[in-house]
């Protein structure tokens, strides 16, 4: 293994990006101030509404093919499980459709999903009395955490289709977390592992300035 910390996918990144992002961060950028929206308004504050679905990334889509492509869900569980493919799709499949919410300030619309239910995940691995969180992995590097109770809600699953059709490279084929009460970078595109934990642990932005929970309605965009 290279000793050289450009190598390999974390090297590929658009150090350029990140360090835009930061500076978004830093600066409180796209904040209203405004005071808590009403949730019967559909749009939280700050977002604007659009109909084609933006590709964001670290500046690498890892190419992963369905028959090499493997999740594992582990951590504080009493019953981790590794799924192939196959596996996969022999659990029981939802349709859902949810809208997205961008911390770059975009907001899509009614977008159906299929693939697993998180509740169907929980209920499988059962987690331990301790554990309080959840790190997603991604194949590109990518990480992000979550709250435990952020996954329990009826409307997360992992995704392997968008709209009738298979999910694209771009957006994070074969398989991503859809989480859609929080902004969409709690979502990770490219998932291979989902680690249960009693200890939180910030993932790649959350360590970059941005908020731990993300909370479009409350815009938690930022750690400020």
């Amino acid at each position: 293994m290279s000793d050289d910390p450009k190598s390999g996918l974390l090297g590929q990144i658009k150090d350029k990006l990140i360090s835009s992002k930061e500076k978004t961060a830093e600066q409180g950028r796209h904040l209203t101030g405004m005071p808590d929206a009403e949730r019967a308004d559909r749009l939280p504050p700050g977002q604007h509404r659009v109909d084609k679905w933006p590709v964001l990334d670290l500046g690498i889509q890892p190419d992963v093919p369905k028959e090499s492509w493997e999740l594992t869900i582990d951590g504080a569980v009493e019953n981790p499980v590794t799924w192939d493919w196959s596996t996969f799709m022999d659990q029981p499949q939802i349709s859902h459709v949810s809208d997205i919410h961008c911390v770059t300030t975009w907001s899509r619309y009614d977008n159906r999903w299929d693939g697993v239910a998180g509740t169907h995940l929980l209920d499988l691995v059962k987690p331990k009395a301790d554990a309080k969180h959840l790190i997603f992995h991604s194949y590109d590097g990518y990480t992000t955490n979550v709250r435990l109770e952020m996954f329990q809600d009826a409307d997360v699953l992992l995704a392997h289709s968008w709209e009738g059709a298979p999910l694209t490279r771009e957006h994070g084929a074969p398989v991503r977390v859809i989480i859609p009460k929080w902004y969409f970078w709690k979502s990770a595109k490219w998932i291979k592992r989902i680690e249960f934990s009693a200890i939180d642990q910030p993932g790649f932005w959350e360590v970059r300035g941005y908020n731990n929970d993300g909370d479009p309605w409350k815009e938690d965009r930022y750690s400020m």
